[in-house]
């Protein structure tokens, strides 16, 4: 990874303004545009342990959501299709949440959103660092997702990337219900890749921030308060992201593990595994430099990281008793934003596709936005949630649940 000289270009804070504002949602974001094309978006964190108050909150839905995010091309709009990656909580009870990493993708046609499974304890808050990526195919227009080097998932509706159009990066941590959260200090790290394959941070000039709750201070008190810092020598190094709230009435937390992968051997496609796992709980966002022949892997290879490919863990569920069908349709209308009386929700079995055995199986043909408002709506949505725990699995909406 050669930090080579950043690109010209401007802050894109209009932009930021307009994706990352309201007063539904609470934000605490970065948009970044390099000045030239991306062909890959990288960001590492470590999974914080994310807390609700343990109170019934039947009208207001409570969600945290710690992610990066890339659009190709935003010629047209800032709200062109795009990607998103990342890290998700969201109190589904009085003592219930679930949590753990998904990706999504925003197209003209619709949108599809999977939660990520494979990996290292990726449901697990253990304080363990994880890698999210963005990386363009050899060919064509569309995208792989990676998580700790693997690929787990493609594209399908992204826009072409075209020299001199401009396109956006962005990171940082978006909240429903923000009263009710708390989340310990994230350390966000992001880079780009340029047309020469080199992994780069943004200047910092070419950062715009946007934070919808004032810092908390002896003027501003938690709840409604947090923290954010851009460690903004000259390049985009850290953005650091807080939410406080009164710890005496928080949910118990879970901290199993060490936060250290299992022990991995031996060189695989290039990549001494060994070097690896010890980069990964280091320096994650140095491993693409630090590590010989990491790099070029994600490029051509589905697999880097074998200690994550497999290590694939059911679905952490916190709390007790089985998801109800009513508490479910009522998550996904207010995720999709439609009508709780046009949603039905069905038993199911989860398939080879999904992590459990037993789903409910969420749809509607109601007109919606997706998982993200942009100004379009689509027909319907189908959504999968665990039986078990009530964890989000995954969706589709419009003509993307055709594909």
């Amino acid at each position: 990874m050669n930090f080579a000289t950043p690109a010209q270009a401007s802050a894109p804070q209009f932009a930021c303004e307009l994706m990352y504002s309201g007063n539904i949602a609470t934000y605490a974001m970065t948009c970044s545009e390099p000045g030239e094309p991306m062909f890959g978006g990288f960001a590492t964190w470590r999974n914080v342990p994310v807390a609700f108050d343990q109170v019934d909150t039947p009208n207001t839905t409570v969600t945290f959501s710690n992610y990066l995010r890339l659009t190709p091309n935003t010629e047209a709009s800032p709200f062109e299709n795009n990607i998103e990656v990342g890290l998700y909580a969201e109190k589904t009870g009085k003592t219930t949440q679930t949590y753990g990493p998904r990706w999504t993708e925003f197209g003209n046609s619709g949108g599809k959103a999977k939660a990520i499974t494979a990996g290292v304890n990726p449901s697990v808050p253990d304080g363990r660092n994880h890698t999210y990526m963005l990386m363009r195919k050899s060919s064509g227009d569309q995208w792989d997702v990676l998580y700790d080097f693997n690929t787990v998932g493609s594209t399908t509706d992204q826009l072409e990337v075209i020299p001199g159009s401009t396109n956006r990066i962005d990171t940082g941590m978006e909240l429903l219900g923000h009263q009710y959260t708390d989340v310990p200090q994230i350390a966000n790290r992001m880079q780009f890749m340029d047309g020469n394959n080199t992994w780069r941070q943004v200047a910092t000039q070419n950062t715009a921030t946007i934070v919808t709750l004032p810092s908390c201070s002896t003027a501003n008190k938690p709840p409604n308060c947090l923290n954010a810092k851009l460690t903004d020598t000259t390049s985009f190094s850290q953005w650091t992201v807080s939410k406080p709230r009164k710890a005496a009435t928080l949910a118990p937390q879970s901290n199993d593990g060490s936060g250290v992968s299992p022990e991995a051997k031996g060189t695989y496609r290039g990549v001494d595994q060994a070097d690896l796992q010890a980069c990964l709980e280091e320096a994650p966002d140095r491993c693409l430099e630090d590590v010989p022949g990491l790099a070029e892997c994600v490029r051509n290879h589905r697999v880097c990281n074998v200690s994550a490919s497999t290590s694939e863990l059911p679905i952490m569920r916190r709390g007790m008793g089985e998801a109800k069908a009513e508490s479910v349709r009522q998550r996904a209308a207010s995720a999709f934003g439609v009508p709780v009386g046009s949603v039905e929700a069905t038993a199911a079995t989860g398939g080879s596709s999904l992590p459990v055995e037993e789903v409910w199986s969420v749809k509607s043909t109601h007109s919606t936005p997706g998982l993200r408002d942009t100004g379009k709506l689509f027909n319907g949505f189908h959504a999968s949630y665990s039986a078990q725990s009530g964890e989000f699995l995954e969706a589709c909406w419009g003509d993307m649940c055709e594909k």
